[in-house]
C-alpha cells in the first residue's frame, strides 16, 4: 500500500505538467502562435503518442505552415487511430489535394484517387457533411477533364450541399458560376444566400464578385457598408 500511495504521489507532478504543457500548446494555439504552439505539442506528442487532439493540432499548424507532408503524415496517423470519424479523411484528403496542386503534373496525377477517395470517404461516414462535398465541388473543377473534371459533377455535390444547408448551396453554385466567368449567375446565387442568411461570409463573397470580377469598387464598398450597419 505505501508502494502505491509513493507512487501516486511521484506520478502526480509529471502528470500535472505535462497537461500544464498541453493547455499552454492550446492558448498558444488559440492566439495563433502556432510556432511555439508547435513545441509544446510536440514534446506532449512523445509522452502521449497517440494523443488523438495532439496529432490534429500538429496537423492543423503543419497545414497552415503548407508543411504538406507533415500535414499528411499526421492526418494519416488520425485515420489509422480513429478511421470512423469522417474530419479526419476529409482533413487528410484536402492536404493532399493542395500537395498534388503544387506537385508535377505526373505525380499529381497519381494522387487523384486518394484524394477523391477520402472526401468520399468523410461523406460516407458522415452523410452531412458539407466541407468535404465543398471540397468535391473544387476538385471537379480544378480538375482537367481529361481526367475527370466536369461542371456537371460539380454541381451535383453543390445540389447535395444545398439538400443540407440551403445557403451553402446558393455559395455552392455562385461559386461555379464565378469560376466559369459566368458572373451575373453568380451576383444572383450570392444575393439568394445573403436574403436567407444575412451572413457576413455572403455579403463579404458577393463584396468580392463586385470588386475583383465585375469590375464595380462602389458596389463591393456598399456592400461591406451593409455589414457594419
Amino acid at each position: 500500500m505505501k508502494r502505491f500511495l509513493f507512487l501516486f504521489i511521484y506520478l502526480i507532478p509529471i502528470f500535472a505538467i505535462s497537461q500544464t504543457d498541453f493547455d499552454k500548446a492550446e492558448k498558444l494555439y488559440s492566439s495563433k502562435n502556432f510556432e511555439q504552439s508547435k513545441v509544446l505539442f510536440q514534446n506532449y506528442l512523445k509522452d502521449n503518442p497517440n494523443n488523438i487532439k495532439t496529432i490534429e493540432y500538429l496537423g492543423d499548424i503543419a497545414g497552415q505552415n503548407k508543411s504538406w507532408d507533415n500535414a499528411i503524415y499526421y492526418y494519416n496517423k488520425l485515420k489509422q487511430l480513429k478511421p470512423t470519424e469522417a474530419n479526419y479523411h476529409y482533413k487528410y484528403g484536402g492536404v493532399m489535394g493542395m500537395k498534388a496542386k503544387e506537385s508535377y503534373k505526373f505525380k499529381a496525377l497519381g494522387m487523384i484517387s486518394e484524394i477523391k477517395s477520402s472526401f468520399e470517404k468523410a461523406i460516407s461516414l458522415n452523410p452531412k457533411h458539407i466541407e468535404a462535398r465543398a471540397a468535391l465541388v473544387e476538385f471537379y473543377l480544378q480538375l482537367p477533364g481529361i481526367v475527370g473534371g466536369s461542371e456537371k459533377k460539380a454541381l451535383l455535390y453543390a445540389n447535395e450541399i444545398a439538400q443540407i444547408s440551403a445557403v451553402d448551396g446558393y455559395l455552392s453554385k455562385g461559386h461555379i458560376a464565378e469560376y466559369f466567368g459566368r458572373f451575373k449567375e453568380a451576383e444572383i446565387q450570392y444575393k439568394k444566400a445573403i436574403e436567407i442568411s444575412k451572413s457576413k461570409n455572403s455579403y463579404r463573397i458577393l463584396a468580392n464578385l463586385y470588386k475583383n470580377k465585375m469590375g464595380q469598387p462602389e458596389k463591393a464598398k456598399s456592400i461591406l457598408e451593409e455589414i457594419k450597419n
